[in-house]
């Protein structure tokens, strides 16, 4: 079994790289027609600068698996600021594309909490459609939209679930085929369980991310051993290993919160069920450490009996 580790968008172990630069809105109105453009322009090309750091980076340490930011585009989704974001900046959109492929660098994105598909009102829906089409396009611009992964969750179950899984199958239609091919679904911490997540999963054939911690906060009745198999089954058409993303409790009072740094303690019981599976993963560390985090547990989970580092950022247990 090999075990890849990554990590999202931001080495802290880099000076000012932030990936994530952006303006308000209400700062946008201000400026005028030719400001607003330049403004965003240089915004999102110091994104992306700062993208290209944070991969050269994660080459140099032998990280493979990387969540780019969603903010590297200022406004992209905004109703009243869209604007080319493409061609103005397609060598910079390029050669990031280039060196993800020359390395075979594993990237995602993971749209925020508010990028779902079973709310009642339709203005939702349309923003959701909106922001995944946004990353999608980011995809596109990189050359990479056959490679990398969106992932979001479910959504919110709105006091009734059974009607908002409903409006989730219905809403989906929506979603371009094309973008909706490179999605991902995530079990979360409150609402739907990885049981819950995966029947979603299974009928859309959609590939589902499990995510520990949430799994912990927010179990299924069946046990990991029998649940894990089916999990990975939704990854077969992707042409990627499954994904599973891993944190630590913040505190036993702030379960849902996560940690800085990863308890291996707590990470065990997930490695146990992988081993006997035997079932290759990379894992997408959502640590507060950020890289940080992945260079403390990588040597820790190295040191298990039986396990060999095979690289900066990747193991085998045999």
């Amino acid at each position: 079994m090999k075990i890849r580790f990554g990590y999202v968008s931001t080495a802290l172990s880099l000076w000012e790289a932030s990936p994530s630069r952006t303006m308000t809105f209400a700062r946008y109105k201000l400026l005028g027609e030719e400001e607003r453009r330049g403004k965003l322009l240089a915004l999102t090309a110091e994104n992306l600068t700062n993208t290209l750091r944070m991969l050269y980076y994660n080459i140099a340490h032998g990280i493979e698996v990387y969540r780019m930011s969603s903010s590297i585009v200022p406004l992209a989704t905004h109703p009243e600021a869209g604007w080319d974001f493409a061609s103005p900046l397609r060598e910079q959109w390029h050669e990031i594309g280039s060196l993800v492929k020359k390395y075979r660098l594993r990237v995602s994105f993971h749209p925020n909490q508010f990028t779902l598909f079973t709310s009642p009102k339709e203005e939702i829906t349309v923003n959701a459609v909106r922001d995944m089409e946004y990353h999608y396009n980011m995809l596109e611009c990189m050359g990479l939209e056959d490679w990398g992964t969106l992932n979001i969750h479910v959504g919110g179950a709105y006091g009734d679930k059974e009607s908002a899984l409903v409006r989730f199958h219905e809403n989906i239609k929506q979603l371009p085929l094309a973008v909706k091919a490179r999605m991902t679904l995530e079990n979360d911490d409150k609402t739907y369980t990885t049981e819950e997540t995966l029947a979603v999963c299974l009928r859309q054939g959609i590939p589902l991310a499990f995510d520990y911690h949430h799994h912990m906060a927010n179990p299924s009745e069946r046990p990991l051993e029998e649940l894990l198999p089916e999990v990975f089954s939704t990854w077969s058409e992707i042409g990627h290993v499954p994904k599973i993303h891993v944190s630590s409790p913040k505190s036993e009072k702030a379960y849902r919160s996560h940690a800085d740094y990863l308890d291996l303690d707590f990470l065990m019981p997930l490695l146990q069920v992988l081993r006997e599976i035997g079932q290759d993963v990379d894992f997408m560390i959502e640590a507060k450490a950020k890289d940080l985090a992945l260079l403390k547990l990588v040597p820790e989970v190295a040191a298990i009996r039986g396990v060999k580092r095979i690289g900066g950022a990747a193991v085998e247990w045999k």
